[in-house]
């Protein structure tokens, strides 16, 4: 074996090492409201070609393959998987799940930026303005949308029209318009924590309006959207991810082994 050998074994290491992150990290958000799972993805390294396929023969006709010396693997890539996770319901009026494509539109009050979410889990805060939940920074539902402090019934339509009910009156009155934002390519969105995401160049730009419109999904009050993380699945990755980390630790050392006897060998 030549140091070649431990440096194919140890990019291997490397990006089995990165593949246990992003399952651990999928398993730690199994009950993360609206997590998207994901994937690592790999690809070959360059090779050392020391003899292209074609080359002329002893004989003068031509070979059908050659001979390609790879230099291991790395991490293509890591994807997000957007299916749609299962339905919880809740009953709270303010949970809201996303049945189809889109993301709720919220702004985020330090940089004033628009960012996106699945998660569907609001709340009202102290001027009765809907809110993304979270215990550190409120941001706002985009566009605003306020709730009388004397509403008895809200109703959320699966078009997005949000309806209240006030005292002495029988029937129903909207107060705002839920927007949903589609995105060409929802893999490039970046993700920012706190089940948000920002766009990037390569998601293209929001395309916003409201549900059920465009490719857009259609909501379902009283119910949250479950993370599409399936733990089995993900334990069965756990477990022969680690066995393809340990044999690449097994080839290493098998080469660290070789090394030394060569060494000692050379020395009579």
């Amino acid at each position: 074996m030549s140091v070649q050998t431990l440096y194919n074994a140890a990019t291997g290491m490397q990006s089995m090492e990165t593949k246990l992150d992003v399952i651990a990290n999928n398993l730690a958000n199994v009950a993360t409201v609206g997590f998207k799972k994901d994937r690592a993805n790999f690809e070959d390294n360059f090779y050392r070609n020391e003899m292209l396929p074609g080359s002329v023969d002893s004989g003068g006709g031509m070979t059908a393959i050659g001979i390609h010396i790879g230099m291991g693997s790395r991490v293509s890539g890591v994807q997000s998987n957007f299916v749609q996770g299962a339905f919880e319901q809740t009953d709270d009026p303010y949970d809201v799940a996303i049945e189809g494509n889109g993301f709720f539109q919220v702004q985020d009050p330090g940089s004033g930026q628009t960012l996106y979410t699945r998660a569907g889990n609001f709340s009202i805060n102290a001027e009765g303005r809907l809110v993304a939940g979270s215990a550190s920074t409120g941001r706002p539902l985009e566009p605003p949308i306020d709730i009388p402090p004397d509403a008895m019934d809200v109703t959320i339509a699966p078009s997005g029209e949000v309806m209240v009910r006030q005292p002495g009156q029988t029937s129903f009155q909207q107060v705002g318009q839920i927007e949903l934002a589609r995105f060409i390519n929802p893999e490039g969105l970046l993700k920012m924590g706190e089940n948000l995401y920002a766009p990037t160049d390569a998601s293209g730009q929001a395309l916003n309006g409201p549900p059920q419109l465009d490719g857009r999904g259609q909501l379902r009050q009283g119910n949250l959207e479950a993370s599409n993380v399936e733990p089995v699945r993900e334990l069965i990755d756990l477990i022969t991810t680690q066995r393809s980390f340990e044999m690449n630790s097994q080839a290493i050392k098998a080469g660290d082994q070789m090394l030394e006897l060569v060494s000692n060998l050379r020395r009579f």
